[in-house]
């Protein structure tokens, strides 16, 4: 499947059926920005060929009108494309010579033809624009700073003698990294026009000498600033605190007079007395003279519900003595009741009289409006229904329309317009893989169910049948465990979002994923069931925090009866021919299955970088989240660690396992693995473990997630009686032991 050069947008071949060569080499759609004339928009595209052993790249833009697609270039160093103050001009990132990187501006009428607008000497990402008047526009963009305030370039550090790093606070590793000295910075400068050429002018680094980090690690981008005529605002982790054991944030802000001289302020922070936890989504509005946020009321627990803060006047607030007394929290009713779910991202409508909140609700990713009011109590409207939101845009200058790049479980990139006046006029302006029949999908293959909980609440599931289904037939049960348990923020991100992971995604959504693909395991011949049980996000607080203390508890009992509830009302499920799956706390629950009854019920279990000791997570980066979770750290609430431990119950385990980890996994350390692996081996239960050296929590790279869904349906359709998808040896798997 190949983007053409010019034509119609989107994927141009069709699958015969959607595997995982399919999913993977199928081109892959960034959010798109339209221009301020609202005639073109804006992407980059990725396709990987697993024949040639490479990707392609391009920016390319689409006429709105007539759905038809340009080629900007192809230039396969090219990235983050945005349009540089008119209907044609455009601004990318281009790789440079020893680290640098280029500033190249290029034209949507003159394709091929470009040039260097400036040289920065390290590398660079989150590049944001905003006009200053006519000729000049301020820039701001993000990169790694020296400990004295530059801009570091990897490729300039000096030679080093000695392996050894030493470290006098946490945190040591993150992610998949050990933490450095050089830390995220926001720099910000001026792009002047000169003889109808652009050059860049006086890049600053705003956060020198202050202390503060931003964007926020790991995943911290273009979400945790914004600039406008006023300045930039940001946030970043407390610096007075220590990292690996609390979430508080703050809100800053930093006047800027003029973009081309340094700042003579420093950052101004915001603190609100009665919001103490996790910080993000700094947005100004459009006229630049207010701004919002969010934020949590707890620290050191990152899925507490988001607040929204506005701030009316940022210039009052840099006059005021108290800048907490020109703040205030939005109060969001739904009738006379308060809102109970938790926005995962914040904006301004282009006009600036409602906040757009995108937020996970009963399995989507809504975007909803709000009225701003003069009493801060603001009601919930949808804008958007099923599916997940990746991107909102303005769709023109002087226009309340938007411009939402979205995905669903049978298309991975959909671009709409809708008035947030009008919602049920949307237009779809391109669908990827054309509502999803470039892959041979179809919404009718997605539906719902709800069963009863372990108290007196219902759980919501999705169910993703095969396309060739036939009511007349049976077929196996896949059941995938969600990781999390539970966790706010959303990453909206189509190509990196993944639904099953500790940090990012708390709840199965319609959301396309290039990992944990319920299609993938459907066409197969599963009938897939994604359950989102206690803990699960998107539900109401209520039900988040009730995992608190209960991992093996609430939990495990919805899912004990999800698959009660299959296999009494589901009849084209054969529940005898069941298997389950699950990553992060879902590998957590593979093991808690293990050790209890429900594991008895499925012919096989797959294990990603699960959880098998729970002392074990004092290894881990972020030890807020077990803190919180089990309700103290191990030396104050061993019990509860010790109660819901998996390794405690390793005397039941019979069920065949296929383990999986990795060895950049810092979140949870591949020693986990290694010791599930170790008690099924030594109770001669048949397994399999799967090892990645060079990826983390996630399998990012195409070649080895093809490896990656290779073993993992070989295993589980060897024990439900299908055919294997293919041989592992020549997609050159080592096999040792």
């Amino acid at each position: 499947m190949q983007t053409t050069s010019d034509g119609p947008v989107g994927i141009t071949a069709y699958a015969e059926k959607f595997t995982p060569d399919v999913l993977l080499s199928a081109p892959r759609r960034s959010s798109a920005v339209p221009d301020p004339s609202g005639k073109y928009a804006v992407y980059t595209v990725s396709t990987y060929s697993f024949e040639s052993h490479d990707k392609t790249s391009e920016i390319r833009v689409i006429d709105l009108a007539s759905g038809q697609s340009r080629l900007v270039t192809n230039d396969k160093s090219a990235s983050e494309p945005n349009w540089l103050g008119d209907a044609t001009g455009l601004l990318w990132l281009k790789e440079g010579e020893k680290g640098a990187t280029d500033l190249v501006v290029g034209s949507v009428d003159k394709t091929g033809e470009s040039y260097v607008a400036g040289t920065l000497s390290g590398s660079i990402s989150n590049v944001k624009l905003e006009s200053l008047g006519p000729g000049k526009i301020g820039i701001a963009f993000t990169g790694k700073a020296w400990p004295n305030g530059t801009l570091y370039n990897k490729e300039q550090e000096p030679k080093r003698y000695t392996s050894a790093r030493l470290y006098d606070q946490t945190m040591v590793r993150h992610w998949d990294q050990y933490v450095t000295p050089q830390k995220n910075a926001i720099w910000y400068g001026v792009l002047s026009a000169s003889h109808g050429k652009w050059s860049l002018r006086c890049p600053w680094n705003a956060l020198e000498g202050t202390g503060l980090e931003s964007p926020i690690p790991t995943f911290g981008g273009k979400d945790d600033f914004d600039i406008s005529t006023s300045g930039l605002v940001f946030v970043a982790k407390d610096p007075e605190l220590k990292q690996a054991f609390n979430t508080k944030g703050n809100f800053y802000s930093l006047p800027i007079p003029d973009f081309l001289h340094k700042s003579t302020w420093k950052p101004q922070k915001l603190e609100l007395e009665a919001l103490q936890g996790a910080a993000s989504s700094p947005a100004f509005s459009p006229d630049g003279e207010s701004a919002a946020f969010l934020q949590m009321a707890q620290n050191g627990y990152e899925s507490d519900r988001n607040r929204v803060v506005h701030i009316p006047s940022i210039q009052r607030m840099h006059e005021s003595g108290d800048p907490s007394a020109v703040a205030r929290v939005v109060t969001i009713k739904e009738q006379d009741t308060a809102w109970d779910r938790s926005p995962g991202s914040v904006t301004f409508s282009p006009d600036g009289t409602m906040l757009l909140v995108v937020v996970e609700d009963q399995g989507d990713d809504v975007l909803f409006k709000i009225h701003l009011t003069a009493s801060s109590v603001g009601h919930p409207h949808a804008v958007t229904g099923p599916g997940a939101i990746s991107d909102v845009q303005p769709l023109r200058t002087g226009s309340n329309e938007l411009f939402i790049s979205s995905t669903n479980l049978v298309d991975n990139s959909v671009y709409t317009i809708v008035d947030p006046a009008r919602p049920a006029e949307a237009r779809t302006v391109s669908s990827n893989s054309r509502n999803g029949a470039s892959f041979g999908l179809s919404s009718e293959q997605v539906s719902d169910i709800w069963f009863k909980g372990a108290g007196d609440y219902q759980v919501h599931a999705l169910v993703v049948k095969p396309s060739n289904f036939s009511e007349d037939q049976t077929y196996p049960l896949a059941y995938l465990i969600h990781g999390g348990p539970q966790v706010c923020p959303m990453d909206t991100n189509p190509l990196t979002r993944n639904l099953l992971t500790p940090i990012i995604q708390g709840a199965w959504t319609r959301s396309w994923s290039t990992r944990w693909n319920p299609a993938v395991f459907a066409e197969q011949g599963y009938v897939v069931v994604c359950p989102n049980p206690t803990g699960s996000t998107g539900y109401g607080q209520a039900f988040t925090d009730a995992i608190t203390e209960s991992w093996g508890g609430l939990p495990y009992e919805d899912l004990v009866n999800g698959f009660v509830y299959i296999k009494e009302h589901l009849a084209y499920v054969d529940t005898d021919r069941a298997v389950a799956l699950g990553a992060s706390y879902g590998g957590y629950m593979m093991n808690w299955f293990q050790g209890h009854p429900l594991g008895r019920a499925f012919k096989a279990l797959v294990c990603h970088d699960g959880v098998f000791s729970m002392a074990n997570q004092m290894s881990s980066d972020e030890q807020w989240f077990p803190n919180h979770d089990q309700g103290g750290p191990y030396w104050k609430s061993g019990e509860m660690w010790e109660k819901w431990n998996p390794a405690r119950f390793s005397g039941n385990w019979s069920t065949p396992m296929l383990v999986i980890h990795n060895e950049l996994d810092y979140r949870l350390p591949i020693s986990e693995g290694l010791a599930m692996f170790n008690v099924l081996q030594e109770r001669g239960i048949e397994s399999r473990f799967l090892t990645f050296s060079d990826e983390n929590h996630w399998v990012l790279k195409e070649e080895n997630s093809l490896v990656w869904h290779t073993v993992v349906l070989n295993w589980i359709n060897k024990f439900v009686g299908l055919p294997p998808y293919k041989d592992e040896e020549a997609l050159g798997v080592e096999t040792a032991g």
